[in-house]
């Protein structure tokens, strides 16, 4: 079962999961069209939703062998404006919560199926934060935990739970990504020249988008490995990895330069 399978990456392993003869059950908030598979409407943000389409799975199969995370969404925002409460639950909702409850709803297949839990992350959530994406930062950063957690806790009835880190992805994701930050531009009061700097380096990340169908394939690989790694980090920004070993204190005197 794959969730958000309506979307760029979703509706790509549910293309390569087809391919490699699987039968895919295919989860969005509308049911997706993708040969091959069977479509289902499920909302992860709302548990009667998921109840129901997890009843109609269970009413072909008493097993699931592989259930793949992979709603989620995405927008950029300031910690300090607007109203980034209601933003910062709708992510958390979507992005941590909507795994939490699908995986919950589904453990009874997955233990009958002996099955695994693949969750996508982000390389988001191990890199260092950035300003502008906290919201979505500090999901996926929930998320890397919630995973590590479960992970370890399965361990003992032998289900393995797996991490995905993508990159950047050719997706509607940039859409909102590019609204978001045009959003901010046109709304704040503090980062106007700020904004205006990072600008640039945001348009060469999404310029250097990768094919979906390269994640698609780590996670099938993640899927039918007998031995799969705890975490696979697919097409990760080498700027953002670069950043990653520069000192805090240094990398702070960076952002000071660009933040006035």
């Amino acid at each position: 079962m794959i969730t958000g399978a309506g979307g760029g990456l979703g509706g790509a392993c549910a293309q390569a999961f087809v391919a490699a003869g699987w039968a895919v059950f295919a989860t969005d908030l509308a049911a997706p069209d993708i040969d091959g598979t069977t479509p289902l409407a499920m909302d992860v943000t709302n548990q009667h939703s998921i109840d129901a389409a997890i009843a109609t799975i269970g009413k072909m199969t008493d097993t699931l062998d592989v259930v793949v995370n992979l709603a989620g969404v995405h927008t950029m925002g300031s910690l300090i404006e607007g109203d980034i409460a209601a933003t910062m639950e709708k992510l958390i909702d979507v992005n941590l919560m909507g795994m939490v409850r699908v995986n919950r709803a589904t453990i009874d297949l997955i233990l009958n199926g002996h099955g695994r839990i693949i969750n996508c992350s982000s390389e988001c959530g191990y890199l260092k934060a950035q300003p502008f994406n906290g919201p979505y930062t500090i999901s996926k950063y929930a998320v890397e935990a919630y995973t590590d957690s479960l992970h370890r806790e399965l361990l003992g009835l032998d289900i393995k739970v797996i991490k995905i880190q993508p990159g950047s992805f050719k997706t509607g994701m940039h859409n909102s990504t590019l609204q978001g930050f045009e959003w901010l531009q046109s709304s704040t009061s503090h980062h106007q020249k700020a904004l205006q700097k990072m600008q640039p380096l945001m348009t060469r990340e999404l310029e250097h988008a990768n094919d979906p169908a390269v994640l698609a394939q780590v996670v099938l690989k993640a899927a039918e490995s007998p031995r799969p790694k705890s975490n696979y980090r697919v097409r990760n920004s080498g700027l953002l990895r670069l950043m990653q070993l520069v000192p805090n204190p240094l990398l702070d005197v960076v952002y000071r330069w660009m933040m006035r």
